[in-house]
């Protein structure tokens, strides 16, 4: 039932780093596209004080994050629910922070539009989103890299592929968030991280 995603390994301390400064002392953060379920079960480890509420749309994917959370044995994470970013509300009505790693540019801009606008229908006043993953800067990618993995997702799906910050940046604060802190990560990947306002 556990799917293992091998990038989880690499990034997530990284990122865990980057919440460490950023997430509340203590409250309920909703995971959207939770995958595999390797990144929920590292952060509740890391940070027992928070409640983590795991989501996705993939069936098997919530499977997969129910056995990583139970082989854990962890209290602090919630079986995974079923969510899809674009749907107009979501199971969960209010969440203190939502986080979403690796989701944006595999799937359609819909889902973008849909997260953030999920976000804000739930966070509340400086509650935080959080959004990591490849993006394009000033209408370019950032490393050559980027731009062999934006051809291949493009040839996969044409709806997919690594979207422009300063797009996100404008349809977050269209629903009412800040501008972005954005922090460099390893292998050419950001944390952009949005308050609502």
């Amino acid at each position: 039932m556990k799917r293992h995603a091998p990038a989880t390994v690499r990034n997530r301390q990284p990122i865990l780093d980057v919440l460490q400064q950023h997430l509340p002392a203590e409250g309920l953060v909703l995971e959207v596209a939770s995958g595999s379920g390797e990144h929920a079960v590292h952060f509740a480890a890391n940070l027992p004080q928070l409640v983590f509420q795991p989501s996705d749309p993939d069936h098997e994917a919530l499977a997969s994050i129910d056995a990583w959370a139970e082989t854990s044995g962890l209290p602090n994470i919630r079986p995974a629910m079923a969510l899809d970013a674009e749907a107009p509300a979501w199971p969960v009505e209010r969440a203190d922070a939502v986080l979403c790693c690796n989701m944006i540019h595999i799937a359609p801009w819909a889902a973008a539009v849909g997260l953030v606008s999920g976000a804000a229908r739930v966070l509340p006043d400086h509650g935080l989103l959080y959004l990591y993953g490849p993006f394009r800067r000033d209408g370019r990618h950032t490393a050559p890299s980027n731009e062999a993995f934006d051809r291949d997702l493009r040839r996969r799906d044409p709806a997919w592929g690594i979207r422009d910050l300063e797009a996100v940046t404008e349809l977050a604060m269209a629903e009412g968030f800040t501008a972005p802190e954005i922090v460099g990560m390893p292998a050419n990947n950001l944390s952009v991280i949005f308050r609502r306002s």
